[in-house]
């Protein structure tokens, strides 16, 4: 039996992202009942956790739902007895963010925020803290599902899956914003709009695409090459070479831009770092600040539009999809991170993938892949997933080798003895934070 009324946890309340979920849940108050819905913070947090709380709060009355909104900064009294716990967190705030893009600048490489060596310090100041809240959820919640957008949202989401008992699904809004994108190519409603993808999370390939059940991929990949628009607010819009689609034979996600035109993408980051001496971390920042500014306007009492700058857009949508899918047991398809179990067969079934599933009341089912995979997918997802496998026992464990070869052997660094210089570096910069090394 349903419960009428459901206790929800925003670890990370004080985020940008906020009011997209407060606007998800009031839009969806009649299908998801949410009760209690806490805000979590930490102390350093406070004041943005306070604008942002009192903007929800103005947007909860001028709805008139019943959601009893509360502010704290103790994680466990928040965690007691939640039907859902989702997890939005940077820790080290945007400032360790600017630092995970600037240290691989020093050595000629990319700094990227979920990828290469930025998204490995990111994963292993991250990953201590997300199995904290799973150890208070398997104490105080142990029934809860614990819904992740924290990035590396993959890497994360497999930490949970390999250290933890809760019950996990890993969310990005990559997927929906895809298929968004899509059907603004195609010139069609994205209700019309129907996609399989295959992949881990930000390295994943839309291997089919189909409006009103036809299938176009091979017209889509044709309309894309050279096309704008396919991409995410955060990544640059250089287009696709109409040749390299086809010889794929899929369309590639926005984070390939990484690997498929790396000395683009890292041409384009050193022109705007040597010229301005910033990263998108300061421009993040940049837009933060415009936003709490307008979330203290009391007479605000909506999400503002210029939060779709932030790279946050359709996060709502695709969080509050997947939870009140879980809660009516629905069953219907969404792309989200869960363990493979053998879905892409060339990976281990412990690892995390990000694929369709069957959303039901017992979680996200992967689907099986209709499409082969082909050599030149597989080979990149192979390496990267490889990575990401000695990244998390890295930050589950505190394995300074295991983080030594995840670097070596990532497309974006490759070399051992950067490899060890860049390690030594993050390990010292991010020290605070990393407790599993001390």
């Amino acid at each position: 039996m349903k419960k009428e009324r459901l206790k929800v946890a925003v670890i990370g309340g004080g985020s940008s992202y906020t009011p997209e979920l407060i606007e998800g849940f009031i839009k969806n108050y009649s299908v998801f009942p949410v009760g209690e819905l806490y805000l979590v913070d930490i102390e350093a947090g406070r004041e943005k956790l306070e604008t942002v709380g009192a903007l929800a709060q103005r947007m909860i009355a001028k709805a008139g739902v019943p959601i009893d909104l509360r502010l704290t900064f103790d994680r466990r009294e928040a965690i007691r007895g939640a039907d859902f716990v989702t997890t939005q967190m940077r820790i080290g705030m945007l400032d360790a963010r600017s630092r995970d893009e600037k240290i691989p600048l020093k050595y000629g490489l990319i700094g990227q925020e979920t990828t290469g060596a930025g998204g490995l310090a990111k994963a292993l100041r991250t990953i201590p803290v997300i199995l904290g809240i799973c150890k208070d959820m398997e104490e105080l919640a142990p029934d809860a599902f614990l819904i992740n957008f924290t990035n590396p949202a993959g890497i994360v989401t497999e930490a949970v899956l390999k250290y933890s008992s809760i019950r996990t699904v890993g969310l990005c809004n990559l997927p929906i914003g895809t298929r968004m994108q899509i059907a603004k190519l195609c010139e069609v409603d994205v209700s019309k709009v129907d996609i399989e993808m295959m992949g881990i999370n930000h390295l994943n390939w839309t291997t089919r695409i189909a409006v009103d059940g036809t299938d176009i991929t091979r017209e889509v990949l044709n309309k894309a090459a050279g096309a704008s628009g396919l991409t995410m607010k955060n990544i640059p819009d250089f287009g696709w070479d109409a040749d390299f689609l086809r010889s794929v034979g899929s369309l590639p996600c926005s984070y390939h831009r990484y690997y498929y035109m790396k000395d683009r993408m890292y041409a384009d980051m050193k022109k705007k770092f040597d010229e301005k001496g910033t990263t998108r971390a300061d421009d993040v920042k940049a837009v933060e600040a415009e936003l709490f500014e307008m979330y203290k306007d009391p007479n605000l009492a909506v999400k503002p539009p210029q939060l779709e700058k932030r790279g946050g857009a359709y996060y709502s949508e695709a969080a509050v999809n997947l939870i009140k899918s879980i809660y009516n047991n629905t069953k219907d398809i969404q792309i989200v991170n869960v363990r493979n179990n053998g879905i892409i067969p060339f990976l281990p079934d412990d690892v995390s993938v990000e694929v369709g599933c069957v959303i039901d009341a017992a979680g996200a089912h992967p689907l099986q892949i209709a499409a082969p995979i082909p050599p030149q997918v597989r080979g990149l997802l192979q390496v990267v997933k490889a990575y990401e496998e000695l990244a998390v026992k890295a930050a589950g464990e505190g394995d300074y080798d295991a983080g030594l070869q995840a670097l070596t052997i990532h497309p974006l660094v490759g070399d051992a003895k950067v490899a060890k210089a860049l390690l030594d570096e993050i390990i010292e910069t991010n020290k605070d934070y990393l407790p599993q090394f001390s």
